[in-house]
């Protein structure tokens, strides 16, 4: 019997549009991720680094962008976050038979844009619905290595057969199956999470 639900953030609840920064930064150069730029990108969404060195790091790979312009593309993977999908979590916290969690990979700057584009009151909702918000940049952890799961699961003493965990990439949800978490891979276009209860 699932007693604990995992939800992912991007492409599960909020829309996005994930080749949208490197369309935009092919303008500035970009072609291709380098190891350099995994590396990068790896650990600003661990929060190993600041946002500032970040930044700092991208403008001396593309010099020809301006700080606002970085910004910009990296923020443009962020689309709508549809209201029926939040009306469609609130039903299911108000059944009060699951436990609801979030974990996502992501980074300061799309958090901070996604309270701006949200507006704090309707992110307060949102963030209130789970009972705790895990994001990979306060965590030091990232999708999908085991230990993230590992430690939610521990933390809230959650059994991986009680617990589903729904993720949009298959990477992510394959991690999570090899230590015993139900998972559903969420195929976006052909599945919304407002068919989550044919899981539960």
């Amino acid at each position: 019997m699932i007693k604990n639900i995992i939800l992912d953030f991007g492409d599960v609840l909020i829309n996005l549009d994930k080749p949208a920064t490197a369309r935009i930064m092919e303008r500035y150069g970009f072609n291709q991720v380098t190891p350099e730029m995994d590396f990068l990108l790896k650990n600003y969404e661990k929060g190993l680094i600041s946002t500032s060195y970040f930044i700092e790091k991208t403008s001396e790979l593309f010099p020809t962008a301006s700080e606002t312009d970085l910004v910009h593309a990296w923020n443009a993977i962020l689309l709508d976050f549809p209201e029926e999908r939040i009306q469609y979590i609130e039903n299911i916290v108000s059944e009060n038979k699951y436990r609801l969690f979030l974990l996502s990979n992501t980074n300061e700057l799309h958090i901070d844009f996604v309270k701006q584009q949200m507006g704090m009151e309707q992110y307060h909702r949102f963030k209130n619905l789970f009972e705790v918000f895990y994001l990979s940049y306060e965590m030091g952890m990232r999708k999908p290595d085991a230990e993230i799961y590992e430690f939610v699961l521990s933390k809230n003493n959650l059994a991986p057969s009680e617990t589903l965990f729904v993720d949009d990439t298959k990477e992510n949800t394959d991690t999570a199956a090899g230590i015993g978490i139900n998972v559903w891979n969420l195929q976006v276009g052909k599945e919304d999470i407002t068919r989550l209860k044919q899981y539960l």
